[in-house]
């Protein structure tokens, strides 16, 4: 009767979390995101992070646990997370070897979180140093997903109309 209970209880405690987690987005290493990025066409997202960064930890529980967030990340990003203070991981980046510590260098992140965004042959669109509440960040998601950054259209004009400017959105 014990065990019965106990696994009525797992079952009810793991099943809502498992499901949770299966409906988020896979981070990827460098490498692997840079490769899936160009063999799917999709923009990067690289999380730039430490352990010890309070609003790292922040900014996966609010803006990356939210429901529309990892939905957008999942369909049309490909996200890497990269801890900025590992020296022992390496990544190949426009045909150099770096540790993450000399890539995050390279990307001149000084904060945490800081965010990249890279075209989907890894080419740098911005980089969004610090923590961006989930209001905010569906909107930046979106800017980029629609290439207005390309079609000289501003962040500010863009959140006037929530498009590029042009019949195609």
């Amino acid at each position: 009767m014990k065990s019965r209970l106990f696994y009525t209880f797992l079952l009810i405690v793991l099943v809502p979390v498992l499901a949770a987690a299966a409906g988020k987005g896979t981070w990827h290493s460098f490498d692997e995101g840079i490769s899936l990025a160009a063999k799917q066409d999709k923009t990067i997202l690289v999380d730039f992070y430490t352990n010890w960064c309070h609003w790292c930890k922040v900014m996966d529980e609010k803006t990356f646990q939210n429901e529309t967030i990892a939905k957008k990340l999942k369909d049309r990003f490909v996200t890497v997370r990269l801890n900025a203070e590992d020296s022992q991981s390496y990544s190949n980046y426009q045909g150099v070897t770096y540790s993450n510590v000399e890539l995050t260098r390279a990307f001149g992140i000084t904060g945490y979180p800081s965010l990249a965004f890279l075209d989907s042959s890894g080419k740098p669109i911005t980089i969004i140093p610090g923590f961006v509440p989930p209001e905010q960040f569906v909107d930046i998601l979106d800017y980029i997903d629609k290439k207005c950054y390309a079609k000289d259209v501003s962040f500010e004009d863009f959140l006037k109309t929530k498009d590029c400017g042009d019949k195609a959105d």
